[in-house]
């Protein structure tokens, strides 16, 4: 079989993350018969994948430098075809910005929104547009970064006071961030999306937690995850079907994940991650066994349209 390398790690804040996929990837791809390479992403990364001649990448680095189509654009340059999206879906679904922009001039529904910049607080006084965005969108807020993923620098905001330090710790992570209406006791549901086809739904109920945060992702215990969803079956079409209209307007492919909230009846469109984690708490590999798809054979799936190539 082709060689295959796990392109994974590198200096992103989500590097845990991606190492703990990369390493569930790996045990798999050797069960599928192969021989893979795990790469560490750094400077000598153009170097190794030229010497090897590698016959296709799996993408397994989250966040920054992975998932936002520096190494898909990378890959494309040197010819060597990899798993997931492509360079313009990669970028636009990283930045949630771009994404909510997207999803809302189309008219699929995201949560109500503004955003800031640093420069504009900085050069421009923005802050004192705060008012108005409060005004404008109610409180609570929730405010993350714009460019980050796994839930990392997300803050809520019941107050105005809250808001100022929410904002400086999203700041911290990013340049740009979001502040959109947090609707108050919504539902976390995730669709997860392969080939075009829609997985069971996943709801992932934090246990004591406002938010779905990095640490109620990663770590064991914090969250209660049902896959199916216990949702009407009216409900479970929608989310399909919003999913898939939102994955295909972003020109998504391959292995993907639509994250939306549930709130009453009504679902709405929050992130849509192209390299979702593939780590044993991960929402994407419980969707598929859900779906009686193992491991290894979704490994397979993401893995085979790029060997194909």
């Amino acid at each position: 079989m082709a060689d295959v390398c796990v392109l994974t790690g590198g200096r992103s804040l989500e590097r845990t993350v991606s190492l703990r996929s990369a390493a569930r990837v790996e045990r798999a791809l050797r069960e599928l018969g192969h021989a893979p390479d795990v790469i560490d992403i750094g400077p000598d990364l153009v170097g190794r994948l030229r010497d090897r001649g590698y016959g296709a990448a799996f993408i397994c680095a989250h966040g920054r430098g992975g998932e936002d189509g520096t190494l898909q654009e990378l890959c494309e340059l040197l010819g060597l075809p990899y798993t997931g999206s492509g360079v313009s879906a990669s970028a636009r679904c990283f930045d949630k910005l771009l994404l909510k922009h997207e999803l809302d001039a189309a008219g699929l529904p995201t949560p109500e929104f503004v955003s800031f910049s640093q420069e504009t607080v900085n050069e421009l006084g923005a802050a004192e547009a705060l008012p108005a965005a409060v005004d404008r969108l109610g409180m609570p807020l929730i405010v993350k970064p714009a460019r980050m993923g796994s839930a990392l620098g997300i803050g809520v905001a019941h107050n105005e006071s809250e808001l100022d330090r929410a904002l400086l710790n999203a700041f911290s992570y990013d340049h740009k961030v979001v502040v959109e209406r947090f609707l108050a006791d919504a539902r976390d549901l995730a669709v997860g999306v392969l080939d075009g086809s829609p997985l069971p739904i996943v709801e992932a109920t934090p246990s004591g937690r406002e938010l779905f945060d990095f640490d109620a992702r990663y770590t064991p215990g914090l969250t209660q995850f049902t896959v199916p969803a216990d949702l009407s079956d009216d409900l479970a079409a929608a989310a399909w079907e919003l999913a898939l209209q939102a994955a295909a307007l972003l020109g998504v492919r391959g292995a993907a994940r639509v994250d939306l909230v549930l709130a009453g009846d009504d679902l709405w469109v929050i992130d849509l991650p192209t390299v979702p984690g593939l780590t044993e708490t991960s929402l994407l590999p419980m969707a598929a066994e859900a779906a009686g798809i193992s491991f290894t054979g979704l490994v397979a799936s993401m893995l085979d349209p790029a060997l194909i190539d």
